[in-house]
């Protein structure tokens, strides 16, 4: 199963009270495939989502809906669809929440949450019917496919009047639907937290540590991989140019101090400036020997 089937079959498993059972079922059913007299529907991939609706429907509208069998469609998806059987269950439905079915413009109605608690209830509803959250494997996002622009901003707001989360939800206009979506692995972890999926959000914040952990161990690894590289190409000019000065015989030229540190990087190449420091007569700092080797250099450079 994906990420998302995993964390709204956890969403299904909560048993809310009866006043969140009603918000819960007016976001299943809003957010659905249509919410109008001419019908009352949802259609999902979760077969878990597609009965808590019917159950929830039955309860607390007294309407009768019809629960088809799955169906496969592209890409393997297998849908089922929700509906209320016929104009009248449509309307008992759409009474129960205080709309018509006869709205220009269709808005979420905000009586239909009662208390506080309602709230987390109504956008679960609406995330288990059109929903869905990315795998944490691949990114931190979590979305809702609204149909109509109202609903959407409606949507948008209620998240974003959550006063225990610092939520910032975005709207999107993509392949004729509006999408809200929260991008962030701490924002969609304590979202799904919020809405009932304390076991997801777990599994998020879990990748993302582990992610955390694989990235900061890979800036290490390149950090010192750099440093070695930059070591070994510097310990090969000052090789090069002390053979150079070799080559025109003039190693014995040089001061005292400087033709022991060139012999000693001749016989030493691969040592760091520490080490040398360490093997000379005179043991010097890292920036000591730098400073010689600095003047090794000058002196092959001016050689021809």
């Amino acid at each position: 199963m994906s990420f998302a089937s995993d964390t709204k079959n956890e969403l299904c498993r909560i048993e809310p009270q009866r006043c969140c059972r009603k918000a819960e079922c007016y976001g299943l059913l809003l957010f659905g495939h249509s919410f109008s007299l001419q019908g009352v529907s949802l259609t999902t991939e979760n077969l878990a989502t597609a009965r808590r609706a019917a159950q929830f429907a039955a309860e607390v509208a007294g309407a009768v809906m019809d629960v088809s069998a799955p169906q496969a469609r592209k890409k393997d998806a297998v849908v089922c669809t929700v509906s209320a059987v016929g104009e009248e269950e449509a309307r008992k439905v759409l009474a129960c929440f205080g709309h018509t079915g006869h709205e220009i413009n269709l808005h979420i109605g905000f009586a239909n949450m009662e208390n506080d608690c309602c709230q987390a209830a109504f956008l679960r509803g609406a995330f288990l019917s059109c929903g869905t959250v990315t795998s944490p494997e691949r990114e931190y996002r979590l979305e809702f496919a609204v149909p109509y622009m109202n609903l959407a901003n409606d949507l948008a707001g209620c998240i974003r009047d959550i006063l225990e989360l610092d939520l910032v939800p975005r709207v999107s206009r993509r392949k004729g639907a509006f999408v809200v979506y929260i991008k962030g692995g701490s924002r969609v972890a304590d979202f799904l937290t919020f809405l009932g999926a304390p076991n997801a959000a777990m599994e998020l914040m879990q990748v993302q540590m582990l992610k955390n952990l694989r990235n900061n161990v890979n800036r290490q690894t390149n950090f010192e991989t750099a440093n070695l590289e930059k070591t070994a190409s510097a310990a090969a000019q000052e090789v090069l140019a002390i053979e150079k000065i070799q080559k025109h015989g003039m190693l014995d030229d040089l001061p005292e101090d400087l033709r022991e540190l060139a012999e000693l990087r001749l016989q030493n190449p691969d040592m760091s400036l520490r080490e040398l420091g360490s093997q000379l007569s005179v043991p010097l700092s890292r920036s000591g020997v730098h400073h010689r080797l600095q003047r090794i250099l000058a002196f092959a450079a001016k050689l021809r």
